[in-house]
């Protein structure tokens, strides 16, 4: 049944008129009326969250400890670029300690470093790492990819990766971005895994890749 005016659903306007504040209209009555139960959120902020419909934790918020908050104000305080070249410096000590202690020279009965080969004889996804980058550090790519083909491959793409993240950070570049999927990474972690059973391989020519 509807009256002159409208659906008998229809909220009528309180006794101050229709310039009322929208919280003293009626509620709701309906599903499809509570998008009007509200006033409006102004263009261009977000309308708030309704409230949780899930209990407050019963837990407490752990608060963070002293060491924590002291990083965490040093790291606000610091400027941009400290992060990137904390990093540089981290890979120039890894890129000087591998020219100076050059580990293409070490003695045949010499021990290895790796625990994996020192307890087994088998070499672990990362043997043959470091003088492969001693190599390409000499411009020696044959020898990088015999020590360790997959790090070769590798390094360039993480060079593109660190050059970017640093750049961005330390001076606002904005770099192409390279976007590698998870299918990208499962498939080299899966080549790696490979890569590591191939080269511990007794036959050739796997023995070549031993290292």
């Amino acid at each position: 049944m509807t009256s002159v005016d409208g659906p008998a659903s229809q909220p009528h306007p309180p006794a101050g008129g229709v310039d009322a504040p929208p919280q003293q209209w009626p509620a709701a009555t309906d599903a499809g009326a509570t998008a009007h139960a509200g006033p409006a959120a102004p263009v261009g902020q977000v309308p708030p969250y309704p409230p949780s419909p899930y209990p407050p934790s019963p837990y407490p918020v752990a608060e963070p400890d002293r060491l924590t908050r002291f990083v965490i104000g040093l790291y606000e305080r610091s400027p941009r670029w400290v992060v990137p070249l904390a990093a540089l410096g981290c890979v120039a000590a890894g890129i000087g300690y591998t020219l100076i202690s050059d580990p293409t020279r070490s003695a045949p009965d010499a021990a290895p470093s790796c625990l994996l080969k020192l307890t087994t004889g088998l070499d672990c996804p990362g043997c043959g790492g470091t003088r492969a980058l001693w190599y390409v550090l000499h411009a020696d790519l044959p020898a990088a990819a015999r020590h360790h083909f997959l790090f070769v491959f590798a390094l360039p793409f993480l060079a593109y990766l660190f050059v970017a993240w640093a750049g961005r950070q330390a001076f606002g570049w904005r770099l192409p971005e390279l976007r590698i999927s998870s299918r990208t990474i499962g498939v080299f972690l899966a080549a790696w895994g490979a890569f590591t059973v191939l080269r511990n391989l007794p036959w050739a020519p796997f023995t070549s890749l031993y290292v």
